[in-house]
């Protein structure tokens, strides 16, 4: 059986893996993604080029022994490999499968690459307006016919909160820009030495005292309250990381709930995807549903597969 290589195009990381039967037998991680590409394309896609021979050299393959290369992401972005206009909201797997793209990159390699276009919301005005590449082939790989009509929530940089229809299709979606605040105001505030990233540890109680608090109060005076907790309350690490969630979250919980479905599904990253649901089971009487980190780790490449295969 021959194999296929997934690429997984982002603004500032790529991820190419050789793939067999469903499962990544080999993967490799560059530092480079569209943001690279911005200054220079030539330099993008010699790095793509050599992660690919890289995969061969380690596992003595050679090109015609991959049948395709499924590409998604931003990789299909205009200052990706090949710029694809987005599938037009509602979309599902049928529309993203007849809408790929085929392509030789002959520059790169002799392989046929076949890109993946994102979805967009249109709608007459910005406010339900949206746009995203990468998450829609995500959401592919952990969509459960058996739930319906749902919510499904990707925790991330930029944070997609997903209403799909009965027939597994997105219906419309939203963005927030969650994981980018979180890192940035606790990495180039004040706030730098009072959030300790390392700390994994959820608490749930502070998770949902930050909740709260944002709830009841402007979101700047919330956010510096994280300073307070550690310089005045001496509370420990894992507190003061939960309470300061807690705050960030808030925005993403309540654009969540606004959607009226019985079924909500949580992935990404693993801190988020804890916190995340640990809030909406509070907030909530909904069922909601935390993916496992295999579950969340597999689905790009589960949903390329699906998308190419269109089922």
């Amino acid at each position: 059986m021959k194999y296929f290589l997934s690429v997984d195009g982002g603004t500032t990381n790529t991820r190419v893996a050789l793939v067999q039967n469903g499962k990544a037998l080999d993967t490799v991680k560059l530092s480079v993604g569209v943001a690279t590409a911005r200054k220079d394309k030539n330099v993008y896609k010699m790095a793509i080029r050599d992660g690919i021979f890289d995969i061969f050299l380690r596992n003595g393959l050679q090109e015609s022994d991959v049948e395709r290369i499924l590409a998604s992401g931003m990789i299909t972005s205009e200052y990706g490999l090949c710029c694809l206009p987005h599938c037009v909201a509602p979309a599902g797997l049928q529309e993203l499968h007849d809408q790929m793209q085929e392509m030789l990159l002959p520059e790169i390699c002799a392989i046929p690459f076949v890109f993946l276009r994102g979805v967009k919301n249109v709608a007459s005005d910005f406010s339900e307006t949206d746009m995203m590449r990468g998450e829609e082939t995500e959401l592919m790989g952990i969509m459960n016919p058996e739930y319906g009509e749902c919510v499904y929530v990707l925790p991330g940089s930029h944070s997609k909160v997903i209403k799909t229809d009965a027939d597994g299709r997105i219906e419309s979606f939203s963005t927030l820009l969650t994981g980018e605040m979180f890192y940035a105001l606790s990495q180039h505030t004040i706030l730098a030495d009072a959030v300790d990233m390392s700390v994994e540890t959820v608490d749930e109680d502070y998770l949902l005292k930050g909740y709260t608090y944002c709830q009841e109060n402007p979101s700047n005076k919330a956010i510096f309250k994280t300073r307070v907790l550690k310089n005045m309350f001496q509370c420990s690490g894992a507190e003061v990381n939960s309470f300061f969630r807690g705050v960030i979250l808030c925005d993403e919980i309540r654009e969540i709930l606004r959607y009226d479905v019985d079924t909500m599904v949580i992935g990404g990253k693993k801190q988020m995807k804890t916190a995340t649901a640990m809030l909406l089971k509070h907030v909530s009487n909904k069922k909601v549903i935390s993916l496992s980190d295999a579950e969340v780790d597999a689905s790009v490449l589960r949903g390329q597969l699906r998308v190419f295969c269109g089922e």
